[in-house]
C-alpha cells in the first residue's frame, strides 16, 4: 500500500478524533477509546502506526492494541478445535470465541484508567502460520511509571464492533443465498454469534468509532494474500506465511463473520451515539472512494 494512499486516511481519521477529543476532554479524564475496523489486509495495522505517530507528533499520546493480540495461545486454540470437532468456524483462530475476552477487557479498563499496562503480542507466523502468543517478557508496556499517559486508546480489529444478532435474524441469512454461510450448520452459526455477546463490553467502551470498509467484501482475498505475500518478503523468508490454497482457506473461515455482521455495522456501531461513527470506503487499490458520518 503507497504512502499516499495511507497519508490520506491517516489525515481523516486524525482530523476525526481530533475533533472529539477536543470535546471528549472538555466532559471526561479518562482517555478517548477508539473502535477501529476494517476488513483483512485492507491496511489497518498500517493505518493505526501512521495515525498513533500523527497525533504523538501533534502533542496526543496514543496507544494503539489490536483485538489480534488477545488471540488464545496456539495450545487453547488446538483445544478449541478438539472440542468442536465439526465446527469449521473454530478450527483456526479467527472468529469471536478465538479471543481472551477476559484478558482484552482486563487490558482496555486499565488503558482507561490510565494504569501501567502490559499489552500482549501475537506472532501470526509461529507454527506455520497458525500463530501464537509470545511470553509476557515480550509484551508492550503502555502508561510506563514517568510516560505521559494515553490520551487516546485505539482497539483495531477486523470483528471489532460487530454486534450479535438475534437468532431468528441469524436463520434468515442463512436461508438467504451467501459465499459461505451455507457451509456450515445454523446451529454452529448461532454458537459463534453466542460468542460474540462476550465481546459487547468491549465495544460499550468506546467513545467513537472508526469503519474502513470496502466497495465489494471479496477483495478481502486478495488483500490477504497480499499481506501475506509481504510477510514473506520483510522476514525474508519463503516458507513464512500461508500458502494461496491456505489463504483462501483461511479467509473462508473470517467470511460468515462478514456475512453476517457487516450489514449492521454500516448503519452505525451505535445507534444511540449518532455522528460518532467515521466511515471510510475504499476500492480494491484501497484509495478513498467515500467518506460517511453514521
Amino acid at each position: 500500500m503507497s504512502s499516499k494512499i495511507s497519508d490520506e486516511k491517516v489525515q481523516i481519521c486524525a482530523s476525526f478524533l481530533q475533533e472529539h477529543l477536543s470535546n471528549h476532554q472538555s466532559h471526561q479524564q479518562c482517555p478517548l477509546v477508539v473502535g477501529l475496523n476494517g476488513m483483512q489486509g485492507v491496511g489497518k495495522t498500517t493505518l493505526v502506526a501512521s495515525l498513533a505517530e500523527r497525533l504523538n507528533r501533534d502533542g496526543i499520546s496514543t496507544a494503539v492494541f489490536s483485538i489480534d493480540d488477545f488471540y488464545l495461545t496456539h495450545e487453547e486454540q488446538l483445544k478449541l478445535a478438539e472440542e468442536n470437532p465439526d465446527n469449521l468456524l473454530f478450527q483456526h483462530r479467527g472468529q469471536p470465541g478465538t479471543h481472551d475476552v477476559k484478558l482484552a477487557n482486563s487490558v482496555l479498563v486499565s488503558l482507561i484508567n490510565s494504569q501501567p499496562t502490559k499489552v500482549p503480542v501475537y506472532d501470526k507466523a509461529l507454527f506455520s502460520g497458525q500463530g501464537d502468543r509470545l511470553p509476557e517478557q515480550y509484551w508492550t508496556v503502555v502508561n510506563s511509571q514517568g510516560s505521559k499517559p494515553a490520551q487516546v486508546v485505539i482497539l483495531e480489529g477486523w470483528s471489532v464492533g460487530f454486534r450479535s444478532l438475534s437468532s431468528e435474524q441469524i436463520e434468515a441469512k442463512w436461508n438467504a443465498p451467501s459465499r459461505t454461510l451455507y457451509k456450515h450448520k445454523l446451529e454452529h452459526l448461532l454458537l459463534l454469534n453466542e460468542k460474540l455477546r462476550l465481546y459487547e463490553a468491549l465495544w460499550d467502551c468506546f467513545h467513537v468509532f472508526i469503519q474502513i470498509d470496502s466497495e465489494q467484501a471479496e477483495f478481502v482475498y486478495t488483500w490477504r494474500q497480499e499481506q501475506e505475500d509481504c510477510m514473506r518478503i520483510s522476514r525474508g523468508d519463503p516458507q513464512a506465511g500461508m500458502t494461496a490454497e491456505q489463504v483462501q482457506k483461511f479467509v473462508d473461515g473470517f467470511y460468515p463473520g462478514y456475512e453476517l455482521y457487516t450489514e449492521s455495522l454500516r448503519q452505525g456501531w451505535n445507534l444511540q451515539r449518532p455522528e460518532t461513527q467515521l466511515q471510510i470506503i475504499v476500492g480494491l487499490d484501497r484509495t478513498v472512494k467515500q467518506i460517511n458520518r453514521l
